[in-house]
């Protein structure tokens, strides 16, 4: 197969580390669904394999297209994104250290580094990371070790500039981590705007049917791909072989399904962005959002998540999720179906009583890529009557 080097986005997301297998023609590579391989003799391993924990051929696949698809030299699959996201910052802090992160990131992250990490004496600041004085301002010289970004934020739809990060934390000697999960690399790049490592919940958009847990980082400094890996080794927060061929086959549509999601999401943000009943709508993709030039400039759509502020408050917002029936009440996002949820008790609850507090009149929608007259319907019909 010819190098992805040169080759566009949806060709890199159906090839990249899926070449047919040489003793059968099988288009499609097998899954290696085993724990352990047969050595050619003592300490001779047939393709570097040894134990499925610290490799295994269809995780290797995965793990292959992950880096070709952000553009990074090192791709690492982990059983889900808070797995990824925990051997990151093991790989990277010791107690004393400091993060710094956005306020209004995933609730799961902040419970994780404030929470299981700060018990080991890791301390973190949140900021609002469109005020980029701010940002430098939370930054500890010399303690500071990441920078945390976002972008779009979950649930608020905040936009960083990823290219400005960069540069506050380089010129302090700070690691900056961004999270792709809601663009996905069909949408944002954060290795070519200079970013250090990229972590997904592949869960989300790249695995895309709601049907695998899964986590991945995108490393380009060997030194950190070599801890990294040696912890996902160590540890063992790997992926499974049926998870990860699950999630290549979700990352071969990725391209077209993010097409569908964006325009779907972006008619809908229209649509409530008129409707009495909202007192906002949070999408990027509407020139009304304060971070949408930014968003045109380092993604190349916007996405399909976004979020409703309703202006009859927490009870608009609860009837409005208990009564959609095409958008299912439910956690996680990025499938093929649309899911509605309810942030304040739900993906957020544990930041209850922080500033990451999610107010109670917000709804998220997950945009999914069914007919759009049939999810605009839906939501007209759950909506208060004007």
């Amino acid at each position: 197969m010819s190098s992805s080097e040169n080759q566009k986005f949806s060709t890199i997301a159906i090839h990249a580390g899926q070449e047919f297998d040489p003793s059968t023609g099988a288009v499609i590579p097998p899954i290696y669904q085993t724990s352990t391989y047969v050595q050619e003799s003592i300490g001779k391993l047939r393709g570097g394999y040894e134990y499925s924990r610290g490799g295994n051929p269809t995780r290797t696949s995965l793990e292959t297209m992950l880096a070709a698809l952000e553009g990074g030299k090192h791709g690492l699959s982990f059983a889900s994104g808070l797995a990824a996201e925990d051997t990151l910052l093991r790989a990277v802090l010791k107690p004393g250290d400091h993060v710094v992160l956005g306020n209004d990131v995933y609730g799961g992250t902040h419970r994780l580094i404030n929470r299981v990490h700060g018990a080991w004496g890791v301390r973190n600041s949140t900021v609002e990371m469109s005020d980029l004085a701010a940002v430098e301002a939370a930054i500890l010289p010399g303690e500071t070790k990441i920078l945390w970004v976002e972008t779009p934020s979950n649930p608020l739809m905040k936009i960083s500039d990823i290219a400005a990060l960069v540069a506050i934390g380089h010129k302090h000697d700070v690691l900056v981590v961004v999270d792709n999960t809601f663009a996905s690399p069909a949408l944002q790049q954060p290795l070519a705007l200079g970013a250090d490592v990229v972590v997904h919940s592949t869960t989300k958009y790249l695995g895309g049917h709601s049907d695998v847990l899964g986590g991945g980082l995108v490393i380009n400094d060997e030194e950190l791909a070599e801890k990294t890996t040696f912890l996902q080794f160590a540890a063992g927060p790997v992926s499974a072989p049926m998870d990860a061929w699950l999630t290549v086959r979700g990352i071969k549509t990725l391209a077209v399904r993010m097409e569908r999601h964006s325009s779907n999401a972006l008619a809908i943000a229209r649509y409530l962005e008129t409707h009495p009943a909202i007192e906002k709508v949070y999408y990027p993709g509407l020139e009304s959002h304060p971070g949408h030039e930014l968003a045109r400039t380092q993604m190349s759509a916007f996405g399909g998540m976004l979020s409703i502020g309703f202006a009859g408050g927490e009870t608009a917002a609860r009837s409005f999720a208990e009564s959609t029936q095409l958008f299912q009440l439910a956690e996680s996002l990025g499938g093929v179906e649309s899911l509605v949820n309810y942030p304040s008790e739900m993906t957020h609850a544990s930041v209850r009583g922080t500033e990451l507090e999610v107010a109670t009149n917000i709804v998220r929608l997950s945009v999914g890529i069914e007919d759009i007259d049939d999810l605009l319907a839906d939501i007209a019909q759950a909506l208060p009557a004007s």
